[in-house]
């Protein structure tokens, strides 16, 4: 059996460490004219298959729609050039079944795949068995629909844009305008003045940010983002890379920041045990002023059945500045999710036709059919969208660097006592610098 073959068990971990509530997709180039007629693009150098298949996760039966519906309406002619055909796949099974695939060289033409199988030294990466999209999409023109921030996004995730950004997610804090008007506060533009508004919130006998913390990463988020506005956008990087420590300075004050606004009570009585429904409808009720969230958080948001405090009362802000740091509220932290990546040896001038017509068109299917935010822009009207959702669709397409959020680079072990190890930290009964040593010997203990 190939070396794909033989590293099933060591990916089936790694599926585990990319369960996040998120999802992406990758794409490719052009021919001259739908269906493959005229000259093959320079980018197109597989041979076409005879469907367009199309292998997604049991659990998104909202992108087989999607995709169902551009098949039937914007992409008919590419269709009935090569005709799509959906495959599924539990999310839980992704790794192995593709592992087991790729080494029969049967991957299909479009796959979800495995965050680290898709990396340069991946299994799909290094085999050379998937598309580079940003040279594929370039050479159709296609890569002019795919956001800047999204080109980062992938950079900083996968080593290179090789997915489809069929959703995409930034993160930043919720918040009340109501209660912030009633205390007179205006969005908070550094950690400080978080604080100060924290603790003016508290005095006015609201909580004032609501986690999820039995959960861990609604917190952890806090721990490394803290970090990046000091250390700088590569933060988690340097980690990785082993130029820094997480037992450093800049490190250890940012674990220490959010232990203390958990001691001064700004989380609110029991955050250490609180699940996420029990978080969200604390902020939904009125009865917290803030959360941590990602962009997926405006499906409930926009929910008038559990928003009771109103969407059109929701604001959205980004991380605030550390006095002093290297990062910009500017750079959000943004998901990708699992990868759904083009086969190589099936990219040919109609799957290429295929991705170009997807990348022109899913935007708007997307944001009209379902108020999904993509990575794409959005060409042509959408009516009936929410005003939340339009205000953060437009703050998406001025983005142009994102960064990485805190466990994005960390081992399956370590990012699961990252989780873990928090609600201790929560509790006052570890130290921001504990936390940060033990996390630091795990990396080390598990390269």
């Amino acid at each position: 059996m190939s070396t794909i073959g033989t590293r099933i068990g060591k990916w089936a971990l790694v599926a585990t460490a990319i369960a996040l509530p998120l999802t992406a997709c990758g794409g490719a180039s052009a021919p001259t004219s739908p269906g493959g007629e005229g000259s093959k693009p320079a980018a197109a150098t597989g041979t076409d298959p005879d469907k367009f298949t199309v292998q997604t996760a049991n659990e998104n039966p909202a992108l087989r729609e999607q995709l169902e519906a551009l098949a039937a309406n914007q992409c008919k002619a590419e269709n009935e050039a090569l005709p799509m055909e959906m495959l599924t796949v539990a999310q839980a099974d992704t790794v192995q079944k593709v592992t087991l695939l790729a080494s029969q060289g049967a991957l299909p033409a479009h796959t979800i795949a495995g965050t680290a199988m898709v990396r340069p030294d991946g299994d799909l990466g290094a085999g050379k068995l998937i598309v580079n999209l940003k040279d594929a999409m370039g050479a159709s023109g296609a890569l002019d629909n795919v956001l800047p921030a999204v080109v980062s996004t992938e950079e900083n995730v996968y080593g290179g844009l090789v997915s489809m950004p069929y959703q995409y997610n930034i993160e930043g804090i919720f918040y009340n305008k109501v209660i912030f008007a009633d205390n007179g506060i205006e969005e908070p533009k550094t950690w400080d003045e978080l604080v100060a508004a924290s603790e003016k919130l508290k005095a006015a006998g609201v909580t004032p940010m609501t986690q999820a913390g039995a959960a861990g990463w609604p917190v952890t988020r806090l721990i490394g983002m803290h970090a990046m506005r000091a250390v700088g956008p590569q933060a988690m990087v340097d980690i990785k890379d082993g130029k820094a420590k997480l037992t450093d300075e800049a490190y250890v004050a940012a674990a220490d920041a959010v232990a203390e606004f958990a001691a001064k009570g700004y989380f609110g009585d029991g955050v250490s045990s609180r699940d996420m429904d029990q978080s969200q409808n604390m902020f939904l009720t009125g009865k917290a002023a803030m959360t941590y969230d990602g962009t997926w958080f405006l499906s409930v948001v926009n929910d008038p059945d559990k928003n009771t405090v109103g969407a059109e009362n929701v604001g959205f802000m980004p991380f605030p500045a550390v006095d002093g740091g290297k990062g910009s509220i500017e750079q959000y932290p943004a998901n990708a999710g699992a990868p759904m990546v083009f086969s190589s040896k099936s990219y040919g001038p109609k799957v290429d036709a295929w991705v170009t017509c997807i990348a022109e068109n899913f935007g708007q299917e997307a944001l009209q059919s379902s108020g999904t935010i993509t990575g794409f822009k959005v060409n042509g009207e959408v009516t009936d969208l929410s005003p939340n959702t339009a205000e953060i669709q437009k703050r998406i397409e001025g983005i142009s660097e994102t960064v990485l959020w805190f466990e994005a680079l960390m081992d399956p072990k370590t990012n699961s006592l990252a989780s873990s190890d928090v609600t201790l930290l929560l509790t006052g009964q570890m130290s921001g610098a504990d936390y940060m040593a033990d996390l630091q010997k795990s990396i080390e203990a598990n390269k």
